[in-house]
C-alpha cells in the first residue's frame, strides 16, 4: 500500500493565479463578494424542507403502520442526519443567514442540538480543522488518519458505527458534560430539546416508541455509517500542505450520493476548503471556475464515492481508481 494518497505534484498542474482567480485559489474581489452572497430566503426554505420532510417520513410510517414502512422511514431518516448537520455545518460558518442573531438561533435550535451537536464546541473545532488540516491541532483526525488501509479495516470501523458502538462514543461525552459546570447548560439545552422531539412525537403518533425508533436510534447507527463515508471521502490518507488538492479529495458528483449523504453541494469539498466563505448554493459555481482555471482536473477527481472508497482500501490515485 502506498504510505498516502496524495497526488504528485507533476498530476497537480501549477495554473494560479489567474484572471479570476488568486494565487491561494481565491476568486478576485469582484468575483468573490458574488461567489459569498448568502441567499437568506431560499435558506429558510431548506430548513423548512428538511423538517417537512421528517414530518412526512415519519408520518407516512405511522399512516401505513406496518413492519416495512417504519424499516423504510428508518432508512430515510437516515439521510435526513446529513441535511441537519450540513446546515449546522453552515451555520458553524455563519454561512445560513447574513444576520449573526438569526444564523446562531436557527442553526442551534432548529439544526444543531435536534442532530444532538453542542454547535458552539463544534465551531470552534472546525475552523481548527480550517486552519491547521492535517496539522497538530486537526480535530477530525481520527475520522481520517489510518488511510489507506485493509478493506477488512474499513469494514470493521464500518460494521462498529452501524450496531452503535460509535454512537455510544459520541452519546457519552455529552452525558458526561451535565456534570461539568462549563458544559451543563449545552448538555442540558440539548436533551431538552431532545425531550420536546420525544414529546411532539409521541403526541402526533400515539406511540412512545416512535422518537427511540426513528429518531435517536438512526443518529445512533445508520448516521454514523454515512458520516464516516463522507469524512474519509473528504480527506482520507492526504496530508497537510498549503495546496488543498493535498489536504482535500474531488469527486464527481451524482444524484444518489447526494441524496445519501452529501446534500446541499458538500460534495464539492475542495471549493469549500479553498474557499470556506462560500455559501453551499454557490459551491458548483466555484468549483466550475477552479475547473476552468485547470486546478481541478480529471487527474485530480475521482468518479465516484465508490471509486475512492475502494481507492481507500488500495492506495490508488484517481485515475487509477477511475
Amino acid at each position: 500500500m502506498a504510505p498516502s494518497m496524495v497526488l504528485p505534484a507533476s498530476a497537480r498542474p501549477d495554473v494560479l493565479p489567474t484572471d479570476r482567480l488568486l494565487a491561494n485559489g481565491m476568486a478576485r474581489p469582484g468575483l468573490r463578494s458574488d461567489l459569498r452572497r448568502i441567499d437568506d430566503a431560499h435558506n429558510a426554505l431548506s430548513v423548512v424542507a428538511v423538517w417537512t420532510w421528517i414530518a412526512v417520513i415519519i408520518g407516512g410510517a405511522t399512516w401505513i403502520d406496518r413492519w416495512w414502512g417504519y424499516a423504510v422511514a428508518f432508512l430515510l431518516m437516515c439521510t435526513m442526519y446529513p441535511r441537519l448537520a450540513i446546515l449546522m455545518h453552515e451555520a458553524a460558518h455563519r454561512l445560513l443567514f447574513t444576520d449573526k442573531r438569526w444564523n446562531d438561533a436557527v442553526g442551534t435550535w432548529l439544526v444543531a442540538y435536534p442532530a444532538w451537536v453542542p454547535i458552539a464546541i463544534y465551531r470552534r473545532g472546525h475552523m481548527t480543522h480550517h486552519r491547521e488540516e492535517f496539522g497538530p491541532g486537526e480535530p477530525d483526525m481520527a475520522f481520517y488518519g489510518g488511510y489507506p488501509c485493509a478493506r477488512r479495516d474499513l469494514a470493521r470501523r464500518l460494521v462498529r458505527d452501524a450496531v452503535g458502538i460509535s454512537g455510544w462514543k459520541n452519546l457519552t461525552p455529552l452525558l458526561r458534560s451535565l456534570r461539568n459546570p462549563a458544559f451543563r447548560r449545552t448538555g442540558w439545552s440539548i436533551l431538552g430539546v431532545q425531550a420536546v422531539l420525544w414529546a411532539v412525537l409521541w403526541a402526533a403518533t400515539g406511540r412512545w416508541w416512535t422518537y427511540p425508533l426513528l429518531w435517536w436510534l438512526p443518529w445512533m447507527t445508520g448516521w454514523r455509517v454515512l458520516n464516516r463515508l463522507r469524512a474519509i471521502a473528504e480527506h482520507g490518507g492526504l496530508e497537510a500542505g498549503s495546496d488543498r488538492r493535498v489536504t482535500t479529495h474531488d469527486v464527481t458528483q451524482h444524484w444518489i450520493a447526494r441524496f445519501c449523504f452529501v446534500p446541499y453541494n458538500t460534495g464539492w469539498h475542495l471549493a469549500h476548503h479553498v474557499d470556506m466563505g462560500v455559501p453551499w448554493r454557490n459551491l458548483p459555481r466555484f468549483h466550475a471556475e477552479l475547473v476552468r482555471a485547470g486546478y481541478v482536473t480529471p487527474a485530480t477527481t475521482y468518479p465516484s464515492y465508490r471509486a475512492l472508497w475502494r481507492a481507500l482500501t488500495l492506495g490508488a490515485a484517481p485515475e487509477a481508481a477511475a
